[in-house]
């Protein structure tokens, strides 16, 4: 597969920036990298985004993710090797991400574990974080960026 077009996000002059700025925010509020990694990673499966998935795979393993979280990401919901955080991190990139699914994304008890386990800035930051990776899941669906041509 061929791409479309140039990626959007390089296109247009200070988007990249932006989706950077975006992405030094929510490191900067100490959600772990690692974390943020698997979140990618589960909502490129359930988009379907080649793309991302192979690149961020990459980057989760270089931040110490073990293969068995790794191999197992997309079926969090019946795997051990996941802490209560991740679990819940990996809950709202469900939600979030599939919102057409279920009226009720994030349900108040969900939300209720999201504020127990991370601190309102950290939290803020993995709600942008799962909007960030489905924007750029989407931009590249869009322009059939091929999977593979993204090695970070």
């Amino acid at each position: 597969m061929t791409a479309r077009m140039t990626n959007p996000l390089m296109l247009l002059p200070g988007v990249y920036e932006a989706l950077m700025a975006i992405h030094k925010a929510v490191a900067d509020t100490g959600l772990p990298q690692d974390l943020c990694e698997m979140v990618n990673m589960r909502a490129s499966q359930l988009n379907g985004c080649s793309t991302c998935l192979d690149g961020h795979w990459r980057i989760a393993r270089r931040l110490g993710v073990s293969d068995e979280k790794l191999f197992a990401v997309g079926a969090w919901h019946d795997m051990p090797y996941f802490t209560d955080a991740e679990r819940i991190a990996l809950e709202l990139t469900d939600g979030l991400t599939r919102l057409a699914d279920k009226p009720d994304a994030v349900s108040d008890e969900l939300w209720e574990r999201a504020a127990d386990e991370f601190d309102e800035a950290q939290l803020a930051a993995l709600i942008v974080a799962i909007a960030n990776i489905n924007l750029y899941n989407r931009v590249n669906h869009a322009t059939r960026q091929p999977g593979g041509s993204w090695k970070p």
